[in-house]
C-alpha cells in the first residue's frame, strides 16, 4: 500500500479511537475511509471493528476504577449479555446482506440523539410513572449487543443514551461502562469476522494501531473533561452522524 494510504488509515483509526474513548461513534470515522479504499462495504465493517477493537481495550482499560453495576446489574453480567448479543449479530453480517441495514441505521442514530438530548427529562419522568428495573436494561442490552456486532455505528452513542433514559446516568458518568461494553461486543464480532475471513489486513493493521493511540488518547482527555463538556461533545457527534446517515440512506 502507498505511504499515504498507510498515513490515511492510521489517522482514520485514531481519530476512530478518541471518538470512541469520548462518545462512542468511532466507526463513523473508520468505515468512510475504508470504504474510501475500495474494500466492499460488509468487508470494510468488519475491519473496521477489529481495527477498532485495542483502542476500545485501551480505553476500557483506562476507566476500569470508574466501573459499577448499573440499576442493579453487575457489570460482569451486561458484560456477558454484550459478548452474546456480539457473537449472534456478527454471524448475521456474515449470512446476510446488509444493504436493507441502511434504511434503518438513521433511524438508530436519531433515536441516539433524542434520547441524549432529552434523557434526563425523560428518565425523571419514567422513573415517577414505572419501575425501571434491571430486566429491562438487560433486555436493551441484548439487543444493542446484537447491533454491535451486526454493524456497531453509533453503538457507543445508543448505549450511552439507553443507560441515561434506564438508569438515569449522566453521559460522564457512563464512560466506563459503555467504553467497556464497546470493547466486549468488537471482541464478539471480531472472532467471527477474523474466522470468516473478512478482515483487510493491510488496511486493518494500520488503522488498529491508529486507534490504540487515540483509544489512550481520549481516555485520558476524558477523564479530565467536565460533565459539560462532554454531554455537548456527544450531543454534536451523534446530530452530525444522523443527518450523514440520513444524507447516505435517503439523499
Amino acid at each position: 500500500m502507498a505511504l499515504s494510504t498507510l498515513l490515511l488509515s492510521a489517522a482514520a483509526g485514531f481519530v476512530g479511537g478518541a471518538m470512541n474513548a469520548l462518545a462512542g461513534g468511532g466507526t463513523f470515522a473508520t468505515l468512510p475511509s475504508l470504504l474510501a479504499l475500495g474494500l466492499p462495504a460488509n468487508v470494510a465493517n468488519a475491519t473496521s471493528n477489529v481495527a477498532l477493537l485495542p483502542g476500545a481495550a485501551t480505553s476500557a482499560w483506562t476507566f476500569r476504577d470508574e466501573l459499577a453495576p448499573l440499576s442493579g446489574v453487575r457489570v460482569r453480567m451486561l458484560a456477558a449479555i454484550t459478548f452474546a448479543g456480539g457473537l449472534i449479530g456478527s454471524a448475521l453480517l456474515v449470512l446476510t446482506p446488509s444493504d436493507a441495514f441502511d434504511v434503518i441505521i438513521p433511524w438508530l442514530v436519531l433515536y441516539a440523539f433524542v434520547v441524549l438530548a432529552f434523557g434526563k427529562r425523560a428518565a425523571a419522568w419514567l422513573q415517577r410513572r414505572v419501575t425501571i428495573g434491571p430486566g429491562a436494561l438487560m433486555a436493551a442490552q441484548a439487543a444493542l449487543g446484537v447491533y454491535g456486532g451486526y454493524f456497531g455505528g453509533g453503538v457507543g452513542m445508543m448505549m450511552t443514551a439507553t443507560y441515561g433514559l434506564l438508569a438515569g446516568h449522566s453521559p460522564r458518568a457512563l464512560f466506563a461502562p459503555r467504553t467497556l461494553m464497546l470493547a466486549v461486543a468488537n471482541a464478539a464480532a471480531a472472532l467471527v469476522f477474523v474466522a470468516a475471513g473478512m478482515v483487510r489486513w493491510t488496511a486493518g493493521l494500520p488503522m488498529l494501531l491508529g486507534a490504540i493511540a487515540g483509544g489512550w488518547a481520549g481516555a485520558h482527555v476524558g477523564k479530565r473533561l467536565p460533565a459539560g463538556a462532554v454531554r455537548a461533545w456527544t450531543l454534536l457527534v451523534t446530530g452530525a452522524t444522523t443527518l450523514v446517515f440520513f444524507w447516505r440512506a435517503y439523499g
